[in-house]
């Protein structure tokens, strides 16, 4: 069984995508978990209500996400991008099932009281943020789809204790499933040819990653790669063996990615 994580950049190439998860799936199980962060942004602008980013002191960016954020998240994550996806996946021949974090309590977690923003100077305290952290996975689902022959296509939002729809970090809730879900080895794919030692320097790429040095060797991280790092120390903590950061804009990156093209971190 195989995670596929797919960014919601605006080159990633889902022909492409597409064309490897045929291959894959007569070898073994495939989970695909999506973003959608440039169509949202651009739906949220021509809406008026613009994405905003708020980053906490220890300088992890995130989205800040009220009532009318959740309510863009609703239509492009789950609805616009994710159905898109499942259309393109069907379209060679495998029977994709879209789902959400919300649909069967797949996701669910505790939404975060208030969080910390820094801005300048100041830190300023927001306690109306609807986002929270995925501790639980409804594998009685996911199992239920693959041993039906369904490839699971999985977007946030989430739920929480309360049943209120909560924003969450895809690279933790991936990494909680992929433990609950006892996943070995999980492809990340973005807009990069994998982890770059410097921002936008295609040529810098970073072969190899220790697992137990991601701190360390990742010490040039910025702003939202933060977020993939506290992700990845989590899937390896519950049990993953392998990640692949490769570049999801070439053709076969699934297959690129496992032959050693990106950043293997292990």
């Amino acid at each position: 069984m195989i995670i596929i994580k797919v960014g919601g950049g605006k080159t990633i190439n889902w022909d492409f995508i597409a064309e490897d998860v045929v291959y894959l799936q007569k070898k073994e199980r495939v989970i695909i978990v999506h973003g959608a962060s440039q169509t949202r942004d651009e739906i949220a602008k021509k809406l008026k209500t613009p994405t905003k980013i708020i980053t906490s002191p220890t300088g992890i960016s995130s989205v800040y996400t009220d009532k009318n954020a959740i309510d863009v998240f609703l239509m492009i994550y789950p609805g616009l991008v994710n159905k898109k996806i499942v259309a393109k996946l069907q379209s060679y021949g495998i029977n994709a099932v879209g789902l959400s974090g919300i649909d069967g309590l797949l996701w669910t977690g505790k939404r975060k009281k208030a969080v910390y923003s820094k801005e300048g100077n100041k830190i300023k305290l927001i306690t109306n943020n609807m986002t929270g952290k995925v501790d639980k996975v409804n594998i009685n689902l996911i199992n239920l789809l693959l041993e039906n022959k369904y490839i699971p296509v999985i977007s946030p939002p989430a739920m929480d204790e309360e049943k209120q729809i909560i924003n969450t970090d895809n690279d933790w809730a991936t990494a909680v499933m992929a433990g609950a879900l006892k996943i070995k080895s999980m492809v990340v794919l973005f807009e990069a040819p994998g982890l770059l030692r410097e921002f936008g320097d295609e040529s810098s790429l970073v072969k190899t990653v220790d697992k137990n040095k991601l701190d360390q060797d990742m010490s040039f991280a910025q702003g939202r790669m933060k977020k993939k790092i506290l992700g990845a120390k989590e899937a390896f903590r519950l049990g993953l063996k392998t990640m692949y950061w490769s570049d999801g804009r070439i053709k076969h990156p699934i297959i690129e990615a496992i032959n050693g093209r990106g950043t293997i971190i292990s």
